[in-house]
């Protein structure tokens, strides 16, 4: 005991270190706050290691080195961008959808200059932010008029509460979702004021079941697409137009949530039927709602469109400020739409891209990466390319399976499991998936211009084995 307190006092001081430190060029945009806080953090550890081995504490020096190596490997920033290597192309930990190259130009440009966010520049009199995608949304879904919020819960929330604020809600107890984070539509409704009545059953639910829910209390008719699950075998469930047209009988407006949200069939590229926005604008559904960063691709936003007269009431309602759009989120999603527009979505919008690409094209991406690596290091990793079944994700089409390839290492599951925390601990970290107790590198969701990079890291994890 009397060694472990004379090599704790050997330790150095947090002053001692820091002064090793001052004139470190790498750490020159490190304020010394952070630079204190992990000499401590370093201390603390070492402190640790010299009780449980009942070692020598290293010098100043030696502590300073790893507080820099530390810097250099997590990097200024706590948002780092990082190789997608586990096949979840809409992966909501990681950022959901990536933006398109257009839209990064379009971020960039409306960054680093002022804009006409709300600036008629014909009349140089104030202008609204929305009217920069009101008419491409109009264009693209035949609604005749639109809304964008910060996200789809948000534009949910906005719509019961101007809707139906202490009125009732009738809904079908199959379409009671939760989303990812746990935030449930019964909850939201409850947030809002409404009053939710559900119709129906887990399974089946029938246009008589809304028609007998309606009375003097009725405020909104909701459909709720299950884009995150599926209920299969002996079901039914209320068509959009049946539900819209039974709405306009008894003088009630029909909400349909389509969550996820596309803009374009993908039935030729192999996925099952998903309700476009277009075909829910077309069954005269009054309001519709969906996300910009899921199946269409675009940033973080809450769509709603619909009837003039019904947006315009959610346009009004005061919530709308404090969940309006910022002028990033309109720069990305103008370019976003753009592209729908211009017909060129699928090859430009990296989430519409990642979904139809061919398995060749996966399988050369997966080799390139194999190639890269020295023949030491994949005997090492006992790497080889290997096919399997990706994710959409994001709370989107969720039976589909996508045919993928990758790499698989890992010659243990032990050192797979210490292959998958080194990947995550470099720069930039990887994050992968863990399949039959090795690790699969899934190549679907690493870009072309990560392959050198996931290569490279895979070389140096293996030197750490």
């Amino acid at each position: 005991m009397r060694a472990d307190a004379a090599a704790l006092r050997a330790l150095p001081s947090v002053d001692q270190v820091l002064r090793r430190l001052a004139d470190r060029v790498e750490l020159a945009q490190v304020s010394r706050a952070r630079l204190a806080a992990l000499v401590r953090e370093t201390l603390a550890a070492e402190r640790q290691r010299v009780v449980a081995e009942q070692g020598v504490p290293a010098d100043a020096e030696a502590l300073a080195a790893r507080v820099v190596a530390r810097v250099e490997r997590v990097g200024l920033f706590s948002l780092r961008p990082l190789i997608n290597a586990t096949g979840v192309v809409l992966h909501t930990n990681l950022g959901r959808a990536l933006l398109s190259r257009q839209a990064r130009e379009r971020l960039a440009a409306v960054a680093s200059a002022y804009s006409n966010l709300e600036l008629d520049l014909a009349t140089k009199e104030r202008g609204s932010r929305y009217s920069h995608v009101e008419a491409l949304l109009r264009r693209l879904t035949g609604a005749a008029d639109a809304l964008v919020v910060n996200n789809n819960a948000a534009a949910v929330l906005l719509a019961l509460e101007t809707l139906a604020h202490g009125r009732e809600v009738v809904v079908s107890r199959g379409e009671l979702i939760e989303i990812g984070g746990e935030f449930r539509i019964p909850d939201i409704m409850l947030r809002s004021g409404a009053v939710l009545r559900e119709v129906g059953t887990t399974n089946r639910t029938h246009l008589r079941d809304y028609a007998q829910a309606i009375g003097p209390d009725t405020g909104l008719l909701l459909k709720v697409h299950t884009s995150n699950y599926r209920v299969v075998g002996f079901t039914a469930a209320v068509a959009s137009r049946e539900l819209a047209e039974l709405g306009r009988e008894r003088g009630i407006p029909v909400m349909e949530d389509l969550g996820s949200g596309s803009l374009v069939d993908l039935r030729p590229y192999g996925f099952p039927h998903e309700p476009t926005v277009q075909e829910t604008v077309a069954a005269g559904v009054d309001l519709v709602s969906f996300s910009g960063d899921k199946l269409l691709g675009g940033p973080q936003a809450g769509i709603v469109v619909g009837r003039s007269e019904v947006v315009a009431r959610l346009k009004k309602n005061p919530w709308n400020r404090a969940l309006r759009i910022d002028k990033f989120t309109i720069a990305a999603l103008e370019a976003t739409l753009c592209a729908y527009e211009a017909g060129t979505a699928l090859r430009t919008v990296p989430t519409l891209a990642m979904l139809t690409e061919p398995l060749a094209a996966v399988r050369r991406r997966a080799r390139g990466v194999l190639r890269r690596l020295p023949a030491a290091v994949r005997e090492r990793l006992a790497a080889r390319i290997a096919e399997d079944r990706a994710q959409v994700g994001g709370g989107a089409l969720p039976t589909v399976e996508l045919p993928t390839a990758g790499v698989v290492a890992g010659a243990s599951p032990e050192a797979a499991r210490r292959l998958d925390a080194l990947l995550r601990a470099g720069d930039p970290p990887v994050v992968a998936r863990l399949v039959d107790d090795r690790i699969f590198l899934d190549c679907r969701t690493v870009l072309a211009g990560q392959v050198a990079d996931l290569a490279r890291r895979l070389a140096a994890a293996a030197s750490e084995l």
